[in-house]
Order: structure tokens, then C-alpha cells, then sequence
């Protein structure tokens, strides 16, 4: 009966859009010909004077005025270089040294994992026109240049490495390095995913020290995918991946200096189950800065390090009954007077000036609404820059701030804004959109006054148009407790109040997110488009535990994870079952990561009310997720087995009534194919009968060739047949 009156709305629906001339979007638009790919600007290569920035652009490195957008010149071309020394003459990216003389040209590089790569790296000299190669042995991570650009740092087989440019004399500062158990100068699998932080190594200001990272993970378990590549027998890798409970990596902090060729080693106190995710330099070379932090992550200490004996003190000491978020908000003022850092400590993330003893000088910001990024601080003139949720948690603002707390707002319309700052903070670059309007790119200066605008999309408009698609509307409702909760939602093109439409909704829900934005979304708004053209009403709903609303709404999931989420959707499904011209027989759920353990949680919990539900690559258990990501909101399962219990839906398989279509990558080294084979055989278990597919050799985004388009195919199927 369900499929009949789905026939009906398709047939209504397709007859309509002929009507009106508007054309029907498919998943192949989406995913095979990217019709709907907007334009997007890549992250400004600025110059140090500010008003320039420069492009790779066949292979050359070309500089343009940031004011006018017009080209200067070409600063580099590799193809006028001698190919010597192994440089074949193509390259994929580069950095300037700090005055420009010099460039990193990086080539052939390889993904490890989310942030980590290795490559070829070469050096460039402008005044002696040369390229060298950095190493001729092997790939190279994360190579850099020191502040005179004489000499460049680099990992190497899990060893640091310092190269003299001008004599080429190599010193190695590690020796133990090796795969699996002790990595020097980079991070392993778990800080990379849930600190993102990669690189493990900094040079000092003034260039003469190198402060590192030491991982010892001989003692963490590993875990090993298989890879299936047309031989007679599967390939398999295998990494350390801490779980939940297990041994981490034990860590140290060691600072090399290079005129004494001594390495001394930062004193910690406790050295066993802390973490240290992120090391920062004093700007005076003479300190350095590191984050340390309790397993609970909840007792965060920025210590403050001599480079020479390694002692170290407490500069400023902030505890959380829930957690501590770790950000890149830290910046040590030039002129030792203090730090600008911020903090949730009042309830809401803020910005707090202190001085060099952390002694706080002055809060900068206040009031109910979030701090969601610090684009930097322009000491010259005593400002900042910061966005925030102030007015509206589905909206983000940029402000220009004074040290002492007097602000300006220096964003206008309505929606989401994001900037991208010059070196001198004389322009910047707005990125403006709203859930209906797709991202437009204009340049200010710094008195607010517009300059220049680099793209509207107007395609995309004209796109949206002519598939006539329908305006995302937002929404609110309360929960059993009262709580406000957002959501949107978009309605069929010929859509009738005195009708029943089936309702899709999209979930992730996870701690922090968000997805109910004035914001443009990226290719699932255009399949919720499609999806509504089919006659399906598409609606997502922020639970609680999502960002945007200050520390309480974000952080009462505390040790519960799934659970306020769960009822906050399924509140969320009841409360749209209840609207006129909703099927509440016809309600479905879908959701990617989170999203797929939320929307796993729901049909499970919520079997009453979902008719069917969508997980693509889940947690279901997250005795099985990583130690730092999953302890920080729930502890471990021996602390907390109820929360555990209570929260994972491979122990309520037997709950399953309504259709289930569950999907996971085979090689995702983030969540483990092992969550969908225990949930599957825990369905079976319980004669359950269900949906799967899985995608050999894909990680957490399941991608590469058609593969996406083919996940979508899938996905358009089961919905069209089950809701």
C-alpha cells in the first residue's frame, strides 16, 4: 500500500515539473558529472606584504594583487629549471621561507591518513637560482624551512632529520625510529585523527632549536585491514589503533639544540596516560609552551619549558567537570607581554588576554554565544578577529575586537561567514552563503569597505532555478524537557497541505556538530533536492550535544553519548508525525559516521515511530571507537559500563522492526569495518532481517571513480522501495 501511494506522489510530481518546465535532478548530476559542483577558493597563499598572494598554476607559482585580482608576475616556472637532481619539473605544492627568498617545492606525494603525507621535497633558491632535493633516499613528512631558511627539518622513517642548505650536512636527531613502535616528529594514527595534529616538531623563532614529539606505541594494540587488489592473496595493513581502555602511546617532549648538538628532554612529572597535544614556541626561543592534559581530558596545564634544562611551570591550569576542548587558540604576543587563549570556562568560548605569569588581564569577549574561531591578532594595532554565534546559533558573524573589549561587527547580511585574513590584516576575504544561496567570495578592507567581489555563483543560481529547487525552511520545536530545538526543512516543489508526504531525515548530531546552518550545503543538499522533487519532505533536526549554544547544551551528553540524541530525533519524528501533512507511518532516517550510530540508535530505539533508517560506516559499540575521541565524552566501559550498554545499538539488534540498509568502507582505518560486522552478526543473531553493502578497499568516505554515485544509487533505491 506504502509503494502505491509512493507511485502516486512520484507520478504527481514528475507531471508537475514537466508543467512548469523544471528539470529533474539524478544521482548521476550529483556524483558522475558534478553539475552542481560550485566554484570555491582555496586557502590564499598571502605574501608577506599583505597585499599580494600567489597560485600554482602550471607548474608555476604565479603572484597577483589581492586588491584588484589582477596578475603581477610569475614568480616561479618550473619549466625554465634544469630537471637535476631528481626534480622532473612538476610539482603539487610549495611554501615561501619567511622572506620569500626561498620556496619548498613538494612532489609525488602519498596520503597516509586523514592529515599525514609524504613526498619529494626540493628546495628552490631565488638569488642562485639551484633546486636541490632535500633527501635523495626516501619521502620525506612535513619538511620546513627554520626562520633563516639555512637549514630544513623533516621525518624520514620515523626519525628527525636537520639539513644544512648550504654545506648539505645531514644531522639525524632521533635513531630509534621505527614503524609501528617509536615515531619521532610526527604523530601516530589516534592525536592525527582527534588532536589533528600531524606534524610533531617545531623550530624555534630564532632557528636554533627544534622542539619534538617522542611516541612510543610498541605496547598499543594493533588493528589490520585487508585490502583486496587483484592478487592471489589479500594485502594487509596493519597500524597501532588505540581503543577504548587500552594502552596509548607513551609520549615525551625533547628539545634539540643545534649549536650544542644536545637534546634534553622536557620534565612532565607524570609521564604514563596524558596527553600532550600541542607544543608552541615562546616568540623569545628562550621557553617552550606545551599542552599537557589528563587522560579524562579534563585537567589541561600549559607548562612552560626551558630550552636548554627542559624544567618546566605551570603558566595556566584550567579544569572541566566534563571535558576541555583542545584548539590552535593560542597566541603569545611578540612583545612578552602575555597571551591571548580561549576558554569555555564561563559557560560559552571566549577570549581571554593574560599576562606572561597567567595572571588574566582582561576577558576581550562575554555574553551568551560562542567564539567558533580566532583568526589571529594584529598586535601592530591592538585587534583581533574572531567569529562567533552572537545573534543566532544557525548563523556565523565576524568581529573585529580591541584589547580592551570594544568590538565591531564587521559582517553585514544574514547567514554564515567565514574569513580569510592578509598577513597584515589590511584585507581580507569574506566567504558569505546562506542555506538557499550558495557561497559568494568578496574582498574588504580594513575599514569594512568592499573592494572587490572574486565570485557569486551565479551558476549555481541560475542551476537552482532552472531545476527548480525548493527554499530550505527552518524551524523550532520543544522537546518532553522544554528544550528549543532546531531544524529545517525542505518541502516537495507541488507541495499540498491536505496531503500526506513521507518524511527522510538527515542526522550526524555528534558532539559539537551542527547541521541545521544558514549555510549552503555541499552535494547532499542537491540529493535532498532530488529527493524532494520525488515527493519525500527532507528534514534534519540539532539534538542536543551539537554546537552553537554554549557549553551546557553541547556538553549534557557527558558519559550518555547517544542517549539525549536518540530522543531528541525520535521527539523530533513524533513531532513532525503530528503535522498534517506528514505520514507518520512513512518516516526514515539516515545519517553518515555519527549520524550512522545515531541513525542506527533510532530505529532501534525508536521502533515505533521510524519505518526505516540509513547507517553509513557507524560506531556500534564504542568499545570499538578510539581511545581519545571516545573517552573524552564517555570515559572508558569499565568506568561507565551503563553508558556503553545503553547507548550502542549492536545490543538492541532484536529491537529491529522496520527496514535497515547498513554500509561501511572495508579499509576505513577511522571506524572499523568491525562495527558493521558485529552489528550484522548481532542481527542475525536475533533473526533480524536487513540491508547491507560494503566497499572494499574504501575508507571513512567512501569514495574514488563512481563509487559515490553508485553509494547514492544504492541509497535512492532503498528509500524509493522502503519509505
Amino acid at each position: 500500500m506504502y509503494k502505491y501511494i509512493s507511485l502516486v506522489i512520484f507520478t504527481l510530481v514528475s507531471f508537475s515539473h514537466q508543467t512548469f518546465g523544471q528539470k529533474d535532478i539524478t544521482v548521476q548530476d550529483i556524483w558522475e558529472t558534478y553539475t552542481f559542483y560550485g566554484k570555491s577558493l582555496p586557502g590564499f597563499n598571502f605574501q608577506k606584504d599583505g597585499r599580494h598572494f600567489t597560485r600554482l598554476e602550471d607548474n608555476k607559482i604565479n603572484q597577483y594583487d589581492f586588491t584588484t585580482g589582477d596578475f603581477s608576475k610569475t614568480l616561479f616556472d618550473a619549466s625554465t629549471i634544469a630537471k637535476s637532481n631528481g626534480f622532473a619539473g612538476e610539482f603539487s605544492a610549495y611554501t615561501f621561507n619567511e622572506d620569500e627568498s626561498k620556496i619548498l617545492l613538494e612532489t609525488e606525494s602519498e596520503q597516509i591518513y586523514r592529515r599525514s603525507s609524504r613526498a619529494n621535497f626540493y628546495t628552490y633558491d631565488f638569488k642562485s637560482q639551484k633546486i636541490e632535493a632535500v633527501d635523495k633516499e626516501a619521502k620525506q613528512r612535513y619538511t620546513s624551512f627554520n626562520t633563516a631558511a639555512d637549514k630544513v627539518a623533516y621525518v624520514k622513517g620515523n626519525d628527525l632529520y636537520i639539513k644544512h642548505l648550504d654545506s648539505e650536512k645531514l644531522i639525524r636527531i632521533t635513531e630509534d625510529g621505527k614503524h609501528n613502535h617509536i615515531i619521532n616528529g610526527a604523530t601516530d594514527w589516534v592525536y592525527e585523527e582527534e588532536f589533528s595534529l600531524a606534524k610533531g616538531f617545531a623550530w624555534s623563532p630564532d632557528g636554533t632549536k627544534i622542539a619534538f614529539l617522542r611516541f612510543d606505541e610498541s605496547k598499543v594494540n594493533e588493528f589490520t585491514m585487508t585490502l583486496h587488489k587483484d592478487n592471489a592473496y589479500p594485502e594487509y595493513e596493519t597500524f597501532k589503533y588505540p581503543k577504548v581502555g587500552e594502552l596509548n602511546s607513551t609520549i615525551a617532549v625533547h628539545i634539540y639544540d643545534l649549536n650544542t648538538g644536545k637534546t634534553a628532554k622536557v620534565k612532565l612529572e607524570e609521564e604514563s596516560d596524558i596527553y600532550l597535544p600541542r607544543i608552541k614556541w615562546v616568540p623569545d626561543s628562550k621557553n617552550l609552551c606545551v599542552f599537557k592534559m589528563n587522560r579524562h581530558q579534563n585537567d589541561l596545564k600549559l607548562l612552560l619549558a626551558n630550552a636548554i634544562t627542559g624544567k618546566s611551570s605551570v603558566l595556566l591550569h584550567e579544569t572541566n567537570k566534563f571535558y576541555i576542548d583542545i584548539t590552535d587558540d593560542l597566541t603569545f604576543l611578540k612583545d612578552g607581554s602575555g597571551f591571548i587563549w580561549t576558554s569555555e570556562k564561563d559557560g560559552f568560548n571566549h577570549i581571554y588576554h593574560h599576562d606572561m605569569k597567567g595572571k588574566l588581564v582582561k576577558q576581550i569577549t562575554s555574553g551568551d554565544f560562542e567564539v567558533t574561531k580566532l583568526y589571529g591578532v594584529d598586535e601592530n594595532n591592538k585587534k583581533l578577529y574572531y567569529q562567533s554565534t552572537e545573534g543566532s546559533p544557525l548563523e556565523r558573524h565576524i568581529y573585529e575586537v580591541n584589547f580592551k573589549g570594544k568590538k565591531k561587527k564587521i559582517s553585514e547580511a544574514s547567514g554564515w561567514h567565514t574569513a580569510q585574513f592578509s598577513s597584515t590584516f589590511d584585507y581580507f576575504v569574506n566567504t558569505h552563503s546562506t542555506v538557499n544561496s550558495p557561497s559568494s567570495y568578496v574582498v574588504y578592507g580594513r575599514n569594512g569597505k568592499e573592494i572587490r567581489s572574486i565570485e557569486d555563483n551565479s551558476n549555481i543560481k541560475d542551476l537552482q532555478k532552472e531545476y527548480g529547487v525548493q527554499p530550505v525552511e527552518f524551524f523550532d520545536f520543544k522537546n518532553k524537557e522544554n528544550v528549543s530545538l532546531n531544524g529545517y526543512m525542505i518541502k516537495p516543489a507541488d507541495f499540498d497541505a491536505s496531503k500526506k508526504y513521507p518524511v527522510f531525515m538527515y542526522c550526524y548530531g555528534g558532539p559539537g556538530s551542527q547541521t541545521v546552518m544558514d549555510k549552503f550545503g555541499g552535494f547532499n543538499y542537491w540529493w535532498f533536492q532530488m529527493l524532494a522533487q520525488q515527493g519525500y519532505i527532507v528534514v534534519s533536526v540539532d539534538n542536543r550535544g551539537t554546537g552553537g549554544r554554549g557549553e551546557q547544551f553541547k556538553k549534557m551528553t557527558y558519559l550518555q553519548l547517544g542517549k539525549y540524541e536518540t530522543i531528541d530525533q525520535i521527539e523530533g519524528a513524533k513531532y513532525l508525525g503530528g503535522l498534517d501533512y506528514v505520514d507518520a507511518d512513512r518516516i526514515g532516517i539516515f545519517g553518515w559516521s555519527y549520524g550512522g550510530y545515531l541513525s542506527s540508535l533510532c530505529l532501534l530505539k525508536g521502533n515505533d515511530v521510524f519505518k526505516s533508517a540509513i547507517a553509513v560506516a557507524p560506531v556500534t559499540n564504542w568499545k570499538w571507537y578510539d581511545s581519545i575521541y571516545t573517552e573524552r565524552y564517555m570515559r572508558t566501559d569499565k568506568e561507565n559500563p551503563d553508558g556503553y550498554r545503553n547507548n550502542s545499538p549492536v545490543y538492541f539488534a532484536d529491537q529491529l522492526k522496520g527496514n535497515y540498509l547498513i554500509v561501511h568502507g572495508a579499509a576505513d582505518d577511522n571506524v572499523h569495518f568491525q562495527n558493521t560486522a558485529e552489528m550484522v552478526n548481532a542481527l542475525v543473531m536475533a533473526n533480524k532481517q536487513f540491508d547491507s553493502a560494503f566497499y572494499p578497499n574504501r575508507n571513512h568516505g567512501i569514495y574514488g571513480g563512481p563509487t559515490r554515485s553508485h553509494l547514492y544509487t544504492k541509497m535512492t533505491k532503498f528509500i524509493k522501495d522502503n519509505l
